[in-house]
């Protein structure tokens, strides 16, 4: 057989595979869909969220998309789907994805020592807490037991933390050094991470923090671009996210954009010292997107690491991206503060469904489903089970740790029972 037939013959195969796995998936219940609807009318309804955009797509195509409230209370200009959203940790993702990439081209190595790249964490050392006799609280520094590598950076095993992460020492440390004083580009930043005490030994604890920012550093560095340059040219543009950027600069852009209610103070302060730091662009949270260029990088997700016949990982990489790294065996501890939640692992910037978790029922979803959110409360989830993505955008920092839950069991209450829970 030539091997132009054969290849004709391979791609036939794998259609008619694939239409016979989505034959065998039912699509979401209506009188679920509208529960979605339902709720998030009243939250809108009740003043609780100034608006939201809500897609569920599968097998490729939307099969649930609506947009709920105005994007800015001040303007009342209502929800679009090309609303433009701070996507914070969303971004985790995407850098990671980059990274991954380069890891792909052999340009970097997990392996690989950070101060290959920053040379200043050759210096970093270990914050240990310690009570003197008098029982005074003091700081001991000491040497790490290996050297922060690549993958501390992609699972978030660095013993690098957030300012608000942590013991007392930590958070006094992180606000004694002033990181946001000033202007700073990623290499800056990274810097100046470098120079704090690391919260644990590398490899040893899950630890959100700002490895990513660090990370976003080293592809700067590798890529010779800023990160943006590097995103742009590798995801954005291939994928077809056109409106996902550190920073806006035209009229219309601006106008496009979702702000939370006068009163979710955190967020407000958030987006003020984005604002501020126009050139830093944060590997870790800087990303403003849109739902329908989140929904390709998803969907990308979904189908493996390709998307409209482009391949960005091989399967191995996406593999490593998607494989749980933390778990049993991995002598990783969890942090209190463990962020996917139970049932999940963690791979390289994405947590990972592994087992059906300690809550009786177990929480709604798939084994090897994938998801990530943001302190803006936008969140999205790849279920290879369902063949689904799902995604929402809004811009809350008050209700988010409320909405997020319930936005994912109505999602999942629209199949039946035996497909809600791994």
């Amino acid at each position: 057989m030539r091997r132009r037939d054969f290849l004709a013959g391979a791609a036939l195969l794998a259609g008619t595979m694939a239409r016979s796995r989505a034959a065998d998936i039912p699509a979401p219940s209506p009188d679920g869909l509208e529960r979605i609807t339902a709720y998030f009318n009243d939250e809108v309804g009740s003043g609780r969220l100034p608006g939201a955009v809500i897609l569920v797509q599968q097998h490729g195509k939307p099969v649930y998309q609506k947009t709920f409230g105005v994007r800015d209370t001040r303007t009342g200009l209502a929800m679009t789907p090309d609303t433009i959203f701070a996507i914070h940790s969303m971004t985790k993702p995407i850098t990671c994805l980059g990274a991954m990439m380069l890891i792909d081209e052999g340009k970097l190595a997990l392996t690989d020592p950070v101060s290959k790249y920053v040379p200043l964490f050759s210096r970093t050392k270990v914050g240990l807490e310690v009570t003197e006799p008098d029982g005074k609280l003091e700081l001991d520094l000491v040497p790490p037991v290996r050297p922060v590598n690549i993958e501390d950076l992609l699972r978030h095993t660095s013993g690098i933390s957030y300012d608000y992460i942590g013991g007392k020492w930590v958070e006094q440390a992180y606000q004694a050094a002033n990181i946001f004083e000033g202007q700073f580009n990623n290499r800056e930043f990274a810097d100046r991470i470098a120079k704090l005490p690391l919260a644990r030994q590398p490899g040893t604890l899950w630890r959100y923090g700002h490895s990513t920012d660090v990370l976003g550093s080293v592809i700067e560095i590798i890529s010779g671009q800023t990160l943006y340059q590097f995103l742009k040219a590798r995801i954005f543009d291939p994928l077809g996210m056109n409106s996902t950027k550190f920073a806006l600069a035209t009229e219309d852009e601006l106008t496009r954009m979702a702000r939370p209610l006068p009163n979710d103070f955190i967020l407000l302060a958030g987006e003020r010292e984005r604002l501020d730091h126009p050139e830093w662009q944060s590997g870790g949270g800087g990303l403003l997107s849109t739902i329908t260029d989140y929904q390709r990088f998803s969907q990308m997700l979904l189908n493996g690491g390709t998307f409209a016949g482009r391949r960005y990982l091989s399967p191995a990489a996406f593999k490593a991206m998607t494989t749980d790294h933390i778990g049993p065996g991995s002598g990783v501890g969890r942090d209190y503060f463990y962020f996917p939640g139970d049932g999940f692992g963690y791979g390289y910037g994405l947590a990972v469904r592994t087992d059906p978790g300690n809550a009786k029922p177990p929480p709604p979803g798939s084994l090897g489903e994938l998801k990530w959110d943001s302190g803006s409360g936008t969140y999205f989830g790849v279920d290879p089970k369902l063949d689904m993505v799902y995604l929402m955008m809004q811009q809350t920092q008050n209700e988010r740790s409320r909405i997020t839950p319930a936005f994912k069991a109505l999602v999942y209450d629209c199949y039946p029972e035996g497909l809600r829970r791994p």
